[in-house]
């Protein structure tokens, strides 16, 4: 609250001084000055077009400056997970980002494309990175459910191949070892937890699926 407060006197005191400097007649034909830096921190991806837009507001001055333009800006940008602006008058312009997380590969229409951590599709070059492939039609927020779900048990993302989801809203989870663990529509968490202990038991060597759908009830493919 004071440093919003220091902000504010710094302002009223920076507009102060140059309106106090001003009659009428100079008032009316004087312009403010316009942007004439803009800082953007924590964005690595090389993007042109983006960095274009962004350039294009250096044509205001920070008071005629709407922060919804800027922000329809980085919105427009699908790497995007989080952002905060910043005016430094008289003429800077400080953008914070915070990229989003790339968790997933799914094709659309042919093309590959990455499922970002903000539930954003991101286009893929054609070199890939190693995550998994999920197949299946679905609704972004289902893999983002699923994926908080992982996250909570002892599977580790990293050991996952590819990821099926099905109709009927449930997932089958291939592991990089070859596994596939068939899930029930609920409580995955128990029954992800319940195959790891399978699959790290001596009981079962060769294990290639285990089927965790029915109720109270595992089977185990060797």
């Amino acid at each position: 609250m004071l440093q919003q407060t220091s902000k504010k006197i710094s302002l009223y005191l920076f507009l102060f001084l140059i309106l106090g400097s001003l009659n009428n007649k100079d008032l009316t034909n004087k312009e403010f000055p316009k942007i004439k830096k803009i800082d953007i921190q924590g964005f690595k991806a090389r993007n042109d077009k983006f960095i274009k837009k962004l350039d294009l507001l250096k044509k205001k001055s920070l008071f005629d400056l709407n922060k919804s333009n800027v922000k329809e800006i980085l919105n427009s940008n699908n790497l995007i997970e989080e952002y905060t602006i910043f005016k430094r008058y008289p003429s800077s312009l400080e953008i914070k980002i915070l990229e989003t997380t790339l968790l997933g590969l799914i094709n659309k229409n042919g093309a590959n494309f990455y499922i970002g951590s903000n539930g954003k599709l991101i286009k893929a070059s054609d070199e890939l990175m190693n995550l998994p492939f999920i197949f299946g039609e679905l609704n972004i927020k289902n893999f983002l459910l699923l994926k908080k779900i992982i996250d909570n048990s002892k599977l580790d993302y990293e050991e996952i191949q590819n990821l099926f989801f099905f109709p009927s809203g449930r997932w089958d989870i291939e592991l990089t070892s070859g596994v596939l663990i068939k899930l029930p529509i609920t409580d995955i968490k128990n029954s992800l937890d319940l195959s790891l202990r399978l699959i790290n038991s001596k009981e079962f060597m060769n294990i290639k699926s285990i089927d965790v759908r029915p109720l109270n009830q595992v089977i185990v493919n060797e």
